[in-house]
């Protein structure tokens, strides 16, 4: 009898779960040894398929989207590994950007168990982990598929990471800024070496517009040492906005002999950062022998979605911007946006939640000039912080709380009841957040794990 995907989502759960752990595993936690020997007993199902890989703390989802979308419009069929999910596990694992279906889901748990449950019980590794097996599954899935492209987004830091059992194709790594550090290390140095393991001996390697300057210096060493070529996305690519609305922006980008004019959904100015970085992973795979036109690449960026990032919606006549930012750098990347792209001239009212091992005092220090009238909330995930502790470093920070719930649909029903006219409503401080503020206004029903409950221990960290 078939798998039904429930008890396929159930098996899978049944995995340790690093991502919805109330403690952050330090390094010791990760290694390579059980994925190689999980994707070896498959059949090597990880080898074989061109890869782009993609590390980084801010925008390596939205790049690796856009690199799916730019070799999509070229006619190749690209699978694409992403996380966090915002509504349903099987978002995970997309072809092209369409999610597999719960039946292909349920039917992966069945082919890959086997091989799961000899590595916990012969491979002298202990069990495999969740993130291990949906990172099987995506190479999996590809293999199944015969995909022409696999592009894998690194879960957490890049050197122990799951997915880094590949040979890319190019590397690629997005902004690096200070987060997850009770696992990667609490200076920009220590994250970057964490980052700088995707890069692969003569492999070409693309690094995106950096902040700090000690990011590039490590990515330029450990690049060096790999002789791997390094495309430097801030000195070889020069990018300019011609117009922008709520609908997306209009844009130039110049660089390595190339001019594109391109036009893509996606709001903020880092999403220009992110497309200048997925044009050159596409060219550099063009240098590699790959078909990539200009026409691909503007149709590419046209086509790109990606939920949950600077969405801005009207409901019952109020504006409502949602955004999964969950460090200080990004929440001040979207604050930046939000003054160009929307009227802040009324109250903004902030429905927030952090995760353990975010900075959550970091993020509330860039949301405080907004002067937020602020709602304290608690998402379905296991690790989403004590309200009370949050609303404490709020109100330390000047912020006034005006109310605190236990839900973020309780939230943000509090925050369109006392909105008026002309008021921002905004959603943010998690992934979490914005999946359930979105499942809130569209209707869609959540996936809900009961052996996921959130523990009454965790706690808001206040980690920067």
């Amino acid at each position: 009898m078939p798998l039904s995907f429930e008890a396929a989502v159930a098996q899978a759960m049944s995995l340790t779960d690093f991502e919805r752990s109330v403690n952050s595993p330090g390094h010791s936690s990760f290694h390579l040894e059980r994925m190689t020997l999980l994707a070896d007993r498959t059949g090597g199902i990880h080898q074989g398929i061109p890869t782009v890989h993609v590390a980084g703390t801010k925008g390596k989802g939205s790049t690796s989207v856009m690199i799916t979308s730019i070799l999509s419009a070229q006619g190749y069929r690209v699978g694409l590994f992403t996380s966090p999910h915002l509504h349903t596990v099987v978002e995970r694992v997309r072809v092209g950007l369409e999610p597999i279906t719960k039946g292909d889901f349920a039917q992966l748990i069945d082919q890959l168990w086997p091989s799961v449950e000899w590595v916990g019980s012969e491979g002298g590794y202990g069990g495999v982990t969740f993130f291990e097996l949906l990172t099987a599954m995506a190479f999996q899935h590809f293999h199944n598929i015969k995909a022409d492209f696999q592009v894998m987004e690194v879960g957490l830091g890049g050197r122990l990471d799951s997915t880094n059992i590949v040979e890319p194709e190019v590397s690629v790594i997005t902004s690096i800024s200070l987060d997850h550090v009770a696992t990667l290390g609490d200076t920009i140095e220590k994250i970057a070496h964490e980052k700088a393991g995707i890069i692969k001996q003569s492999k070409p390697v693309v690094v995106a517009p950096q902040a700090e300057s000690d990011a590039l210096d490590v990515f330029r060493k450990v690049a060096g040492e790999a002789d791997a070529p390094m495309v430097e996305v801030q000195n070889a690519f020069n990018w300019e906005k011609e117009e922008s609305d709520l609908s997306g922006q209009r844009f130039t980008v110049d660089g390595m002999g190339r001019s594109y004019e391109l036009w893509t959904p996606l709001l903020g100015d880092y999403q220009l950062e992110n497309a200048a970085t997925a044009i050159a992973a596409t060219m550099a795979l063009n240098d590699a022998g790959f078909s990539v036109s200009e026409d691909s690449i503007v149709q590419g960026l046209k086509d790109v979605r990606w939920a949950g990032r600077l969405e801005v919606v009207e409901h019952e006549g109020r504006r409502v911007v949602i955004d999964g930012a969950h460090n200080p750098y990004s929440v001040t990347r979207l604050v930046e946006a939000l003054r160009e792209y929307v009227d802040l001239e009324g109250r903004v009212i902030l429905v927030f939640a952090a995760l353990g091992g975010h900075s959550a005092i970091g993020m509330l220090s860039a949301l405080a000039p907004l002067r937020p009238e602020t709602l304290i909330v608690r998402s379905r995930h296991p690790r989403s912080g004590n309200t009370a502790n949050a609303a404490e470093a709020a109100r330390e920070l000047g912020i006034e709380v005006v109310g605190v719930s236990d839900t973020v649909g309780g939230g943000f029903d509090q925050a369109i009841e006392m909105s008026e006219p002309g008021d921002l409503i905004l959603c943010t401080g998690s992934l979490s957040v914005a999946s359930e503020v979105l499942e809130e206004l569209r209707g869609i029903e959540p996936e809900i794990y009961p052996n996921l409950r959130p523990s009454t221990d965790s706690t808001l960290t206040p980690t920067v």
